[in-house]
């Protein structure tokens, strides 16, 4: 009796082990492996495909921010995503007198807090449809789903979609996103 109720004990223990490992494993993103116990700068500027926007973030001052307690929810473009805009409008961007532009445009992709694609999902099903939420920059952003898929949608009626998505950081959530919104 001892000694199925120790193996009992220690197949359950493994068990939760197993589970709790599973559940801290973010996505990989880029084919880069993301870690949970780092912060959102930390892992991003270990993800091949967003070296644009942590070079934005460094040009906006962002980076302490961003490096920060949060929790804080971003919604990260990819080097592609980008590389969707206008010619010569990242390298204008960067530029120190464009700073306050930037700084806009980079904000407008954070929301304060945690919300993850389960939250995301159930606030759009709640909403009949659509989501509205106020990101830091103080305009807001509309989430919907298309196919399936989470749809956010800017001010201007530009579109991105979560590619990837609940990269859960120590102080808060990415979603690699696959447009550039504006403010």
């Amino acid at each position: 009796m001892k000694k199925s109720l120790l193996t009992a004990l220690a197949g359950a223990a493994l068990a939760i082990t197993s589970m709790t490992a599973v559940a801290q494993k973010d996505p990989d993103v880029g084919g880069a492996p993301m870690f949970a116990n780092k912060n959102i700068i930390q892992n991003a500027v270990n993800s091949p495909i967003h070296k644009t926007l942590v070079a934005a973030v460094k040009a906006a001052g962002l980076v302490d921010t961003l490096s920060g307690p949060g929790p804080f929810t971003v919604f990260a473009p990819t080097d592609d995503a980008f590389a969707k805009l206008p010619a010569g409008t990242v390298d204008s961007l960067v530029q120190p007198e464009n700073k306050a532009t930037l700084v806009k445009i980079l904000t407008y992709h954070v929301i304060a807090g945690k919300i993850t694609s389960k939250d995301l999902i159930k606030a759009i099903k709640k909403g009949g449809g659509t989501y509205s939420a106020k990101t830091v920059e103080g305009d807001s952003l509309t989430f919907s789903l298309d196919g399936g898929k989470v749809k956010i949608t800017d001010d201007k009626g530009g579109s991105a979609y979560v590619t990837t998505a609940d990269v859960i950081q120590s102080n808060g959530v990415i979603h690699v996103i696959d447009a550039v919104l504006m403010p």
